[in-house]
């Protein structure tokens, strides 16, 4: 093939997930020194909470990291409404408030002018990019790079979990963990790598969905933010419709919506997120709906389809590293099996100039 000829649809998404492995080695090998220094330096200022900025794909790690600060801290934690700053010019008081900007980019006009607002507020400031050149990068008194490497499909998938494993060891070093968290996420390499080598099981799935006209994606705990994540690589590749729900919150009213027709996907983590969501699963079951599980072997058993996860002794906030890959797989075969290219979403750009 010649320097010039176009690309097998799909090959720059399928080549960038394909990284992963790698690229959690990275972090875990060159970037957790750094990531525990810059959490040091912040712990010993003792912020009094914590507010997240983010957009998209980052918002959904954001997500990840208000479970991490509250269940592991007990900070008070929130997500930032942007435009109350960038539109609204509204001067809040965040004198000792940790604010976390989190942006594959870091290039957003809104991220940049929020992070620079906090700033002026008073509040301790980092960047969590892909970019440390990046103007957010810049505007911020803390950057830490998450080394996933120059990532050019639209979709972002390898920026995403180099962010959650990122943000895991910025909490673990917040609340003194040391080396040990590293230690702990060592196993993530080869888990990823075990996960990734089961594309014929994903296509599989993906045949489920070729036409459906609308999915439902569902968890608690830790792997809500993986059902979000999900969903939203879904939409931008595939287009189908992708709701994602909280499962008490899909009980409060969206279940009605529920029949076995429509998909829907279970993320269940191995720990107290699972055990929040059997209600919920109950509650499928007994809907006659066509649930998929991503999770254990055990709940696979006992669905219609899944994909069983290898989560043995693996933590259950560090699984949503892994449980978040099949769904990346299958987003994109599930857009390969509709004719369609998951590399160049229709209408997106990969820094969105939100203002």
């Amino acid at each position: 093939m010649s320097e010039n000829a176009p690309s097998k649809p799909g090959t720059i998404m399928s080549g960038e997930m394909a990284e992963q492995p790698a690229m959690l080695r990275r972090i875990l090998d060159e970037g957790a020194p750094g990531i525990r220094e810059v959490a040091e330096r912040i712990a010993a200022r003792n912020p009094r909470f914590v507010l997240l900025t983010a957009r998209g794909t980052s918002d959904n790690a954001a997500l990840y990291a208000k479970y991490l600060l509250e269940i592991k801290l007990g900070k008070p934690c929130g997500l930032t409404s942007m435009s109350t700053t960038t539109a609204y010019g509204a001067q809040p008081d965040l004198t000792d408030c940790l604010v976390i900007t989190i942006s594959q980019s870091g290039g957003s006009p809104d991220l940049v002018a929020s992070t620079q607002a906090a700033r002026d507020a008073g509040a301790i400031t980092l960047a969590v990019t892909n970019n440390a050149d990046s103007s957010l990068a810049k505007v911020s008194e803390f950057h830490i790079d998450v080394l996933a490497g120059p990532e050019k499909a639209l979709p972002a998938t390898k920026t995403y979990t180099a962010e959650l494993l990122a943000l895991y060891l910025f909490v673990e070093g917040l609340r003194g963990a040391g080396e040990g968290a590293a230690d702990t996420a060592k196993t993530l390499p080869d888990a990823a790598e075990a996960v990734l080598a089961r594309k014929d099981e994903v296509k599989a799935l993906a045949s489920r969905y070729r036409f459906a006209e609308r999915m439902v994606l569902t968890s608690r705990g830790y792997g809500y933010p993986s059902a979000k994540e999900a969903a939203l690589k879904l939409m931008e590749t595939s287009y189908i419709p992708a709701l994602s729900y909280s499962g008490a919150d899909l009980l409060h009213g969206p279940l009605a919506m529920v029949d076995n027709v429509s998909p829907v996907i279970a993320v269940v983590p191995d720990g107290k997120g699972g055990e929040a969501l059997q209600p919920v699963l109950d509650r499928l079951r007994d809907r006659g709906a066509d649930l998929v599980v991503i999770g254990a072997q055990a709940e696979v058993d006992r669905a219609s389809a899944g994909f069983a996860l290898p989560t043995d002794g693996l933590a259950e906030e560090l699984q949503p590293i892994v449980e978040i890959m099949p769904l990346q797989m299958l987003a994109y075969e599930v857009t390969i099996a509709r004719g369609q290219d998951p590399d160049a979403p229709r209408s997106l750009a990969k820094v969105t100039e939100t203002r």
